[in-house]
């Protein structure tokens, strides 16, 4: 399975007077843009999932939905998923992955739980990556459970808007 782990676009800041509670936090219109370009470069790359699941926060959901109208994609399809919330252990993502019949699978979710998942599923103990906001990155998975794997890529957005271009 090919396994897409794109971190949400930039959403309003916790520290603005008009920032909604934190499942509700939104897209900025920046980041609504800027998560656009990212996925007209991962169109680009070729990138074709055949299924997308997405973390239930409001700004990761508009990330998956930018993300599906780019790549063609039904935003009716898109799964919403608890296992991709950031206090989530990744192990659980992992079973729900087990679940389904796909072989380039895309999930939306937050740092750094992102990256807590490309660790396990790469047999590290610690995080190796950092995704930016609307970073994604491409892992090979060898086996979902146990997971093992291997990254093919890790883009940075900036990386993947020029791709886009």
């Amino acid at each position: 399975m090919l396994l897409y782990l794109m971190r949400h676009g930039i959403a309003i800041d916790r520290e603005d007077p008009e920032c909604p509670p934190d499942p509700e936090r939104y897209l900025t219109k920046k980041g609504r843009e800027k998560t656009r370009e990212v996925a007209m470069g991962l169109r680009a790359l070729g990138v074709r999932p055949e299924a997308m699941l997405s973390s239930p926060y409001v700004r990761a959901v508009q990330t998956a939905e930018i993300a599906a109208e780019v790549l063609g994609f039904s935003r009716d399809k898109i799964r919403q998923t608890e296992s991709l919330l950031f206090e989530r252990k990744p192990n659980e993502l992992f079973r729900e992955l087990a679940r389904v019949r796909a072989k380039e699978v895309m999930c939306f979710g937050h740092a750094p739980h992102l990256d807590e998942v490309i660790a396990l599923a790469l047999g590290s103990r610690g995080n190796v990556t950092a995704l930016k906001k609307a970073g994604v990155a491409c892992l090979e998975l060898k086996a979902v459970s146990p997971p093992r794997g291997i990254l093919l890529w890790l883009c940075a957005p900036r990386t993947l808007r020029a791709l886009g271009e």
